[in-house]
């Protein structure tokens, strides 16, 4: 029988402000078992972290816990009864009690490994510390030796040239592997990870995931895994806990949750990952051009681009180092079609997009961009400015609605910006078309006086879509458009986009890291891995039989939102 390991009960945790109070967390409950993976799932604000960091008193100011009991069940050996029951919700933040609970009983690994670690100190000096605040008379010798054990563990390539290094000289995979090594030097029993993954590649994502599955069943941890993913939580979970506006709306073993879920909000979430399984129906009603007419030229055609960055090195910058962060690569879209473009981080997605739009110049090839009046304009090397049509018909949706929107403008001074820059539209009529713009992405025309803070991320997701649209374009590039976004929104988003292709002829180059979107919304994709292209083909072809032995990786390494799919790890 798994011994317990910790009990919360009525957990609320609340932050004062100065005319009301957030309930992050109000009066959750649930129980961790020794050597199983709990996860703890919701959108963004369902008080998923809050919870995490009340467990262990690290909250932000001015939050604090108001009620509730987080039971810390310790055990001497193999012994079935613990030997001690101490509330977590009863010890001061600071009180050495606490600090022993963080240093051997519960560790925690965060998001953000680059802001978690310290930057002036190497990787194993931090574990080194993490090890010595454990066993204080332990000689700091034996304490680097275990150090570099523990980064072994971690599967690092060279664990000792690794704890050697800083955590800016790492890639993000291994910076977070060193952050997982730091917080299992403690020896804990309680591991909490606070969406460990989200900022990682799929397939390092994948290798996180073994890694932790790995040390859980051969330590024997009790893991409260955070997460917003629903295909994570069918990949590691053992129990789940769905939370929605603070509160666990529904708990059970995984299979019961994903088979038989009882609570609306359930329901949805799952639906809603699952829906991004298939292609959206509304890609049925809109048809790309080549397949009704044969002689139809491609709206853009991209040829053997190439982007090419010289960097400075040394410490004077007296060194030059060249980044080939597009090489040769090559597509065509035609009108009305969608083409993603999939790979990783680094790949040059995001680079290439950019060229596109003129946000970066070309160093080599061609992209032939065929305009409203059928002729044929160079994109690589034109200079777009002032009343320049290509501003208006090549339009670009950026991937962060909230750094992508000026604070300081209204969302009718957003939207009309670029009709006002194109002198399409002024004063009466402008106002007109700006309300007629916000109908059209579901938002009321009233809203045109607010500013971007009163929105949430989907209302302004949808005003950036609004303002992209805003002159008409023929063509849409959207950069990772539905990443910052819960999956609740996102298959809202890709429809509204593809709504909106159908009724104004939109031709769009999506891209992302996420197969999901690429299966629901696109009908050919091009795969790109460090700055070329690896393989192209109508989505169905490249999904369901890859080729190249990359993109057969990328798709196997993505988690999917059913267990029954799942492969071992």
């Amino acid at each position: 029988m798994k011994r317990l390991l910790l009990s919360v009960r009525n957990l609320k945790t609340h932050f004062p402000l100065a005319k009301t109070i957030v309930k992050a967390v109000d009066g959750i409950s649930f129980d961790l078992f020794e050597g199983e993976t709990l996860c703890v799932v919701g959108e963004s604000g369902s008080g998923k972290s809050a919870a995490a960091r009340s467990i262990l008193q690290i909250l932000d100011r001015p939050g604090k816990i108001v009620d509730g009991e987080i039971l810390l069940h310790r055990y001497r050996e193999d012994d079935t009864t613990p030997s001690a029951i101490i509330d977590i919700a009863k010890l001061g933040r600071s009180s050495r009690a606490m600090q022993m609970v963080r240093r051997q009983d519960i560790s925690m690994i965060f998001q953000e490994p680059m802001s978690s670690l310290s930057l002036a100190h190497s990787c194993g000096d931090q574990i080194v510390e993490a090890i010595l605040l454990r066993h204080p008379r332990m000689a700091k010798r034996d304490a680097w030796q275990r150090a570099v054990e523990l980064l072994r563990q971690m599967q690092l390539p060279d664990p000792a040239l690794t704890a050697s290094q800083y955590p800016f000289q790492l890639s993000g995979g291994m910076r977070q592997r060193a952050m997982i090594a730091m917080a299992l030097a403690s020896e804990p029993r309680i591991l909490i990870a606070d969406e460990p993954t989200t900022a990682l590649d799929v397939t390092t994502q994948a290798e996180i995931l073994a890694l932790l599955e790995r040390l859980r069943s051969s330590l024997g941890l009790g893991v409260i895994f955070i997460t917003h993913d629903v295909g994570v939580v069918a990949n590691i979970a053992d129990r789940v806990a769905v939370m929605q506006l603070g509160k666990v709306v529904e708990t059970g073993d995984l299979r019961s949750i994903f088979d038989h879920p009882q609570h609306p909000y359930t329901r949805m979430l799952l639906a809603s990952a699952q829906r991004l399984e298939k292609p959206s129906p509304l890609r049925a009603t809109v048809v790309p051009v080549e397949s009704t007419h044969a002689n139809v030229r491609p709206i853009l055609k991209v040829r053997d681009l190439g982007k090419t960055f010289v960097l400075r090195r040394g410490l004077l910058g007296n060194g030059l180092k060249e980044l080939r962060a597009v090489d040769g690569v090559s597509f065509d879209v035609m009108p009305r079609e969608n083409v993603g473009i999939v790979g990783e981080s680094g790949s040059g997605k995001s680079t290439m997009a950019r060229c596109i739009v003129g946000l970066h110049n070309a160093s080599a090839g061609s992209m032939l961009y065929r305009d409203a009046s059928d002729g044929e304009v160079e994109l690589a090397g034109r200079v777009r400015k002032g009343n320049d049509p290509l501003l208006r018909e090549v339009r670009m949706i950026f991937q962060d609605p909230f750094s992508a929107l000026n604070p300081r403008m209204t969302v009718g001074q957003i939207i009309g910006e670029p009709i006002r820059l194109a002198k399409t539209a002024r004063g009466r009529e402008l106002k007109e078309r700006v309300a007629e713009l916000l109908s059209l992405v579901g938002l009321e025309p009233r809203m045109m006086e607010r500013y971007p803070h009163a929105f949430s991320g989907g209302q302004r997701q949808r005003i950036v879509i609004a303002r992209a649209i805003a002159t008409s374009p023929r063509l849409i590039v959207a950069d990772e458009a539905t990443s910052a976004l819960d999956v609740s929104l996102r298959a809202q988003m890709l429809d509204l986009m593809l709504e909106l292709q159908n009724r104004l002829n939109l031709s769009y180059v999506f891209i992302t890291h996420d197969i999901s979107n690429i299966r629901y919304f696109c009908d050919r994709v091009v795969v790109m891995h460090q700055g070329k292209v690896v393989e192209t083909g109508t989505v169905d072809a490249v999904l369901n039989a890859p080729s190249h032995d990359y993109t057969k990786r990328l798709i196997a390494s993505v988690p999917r939102p059913d267990p029954s799919l799942q492969t071992p790890q």
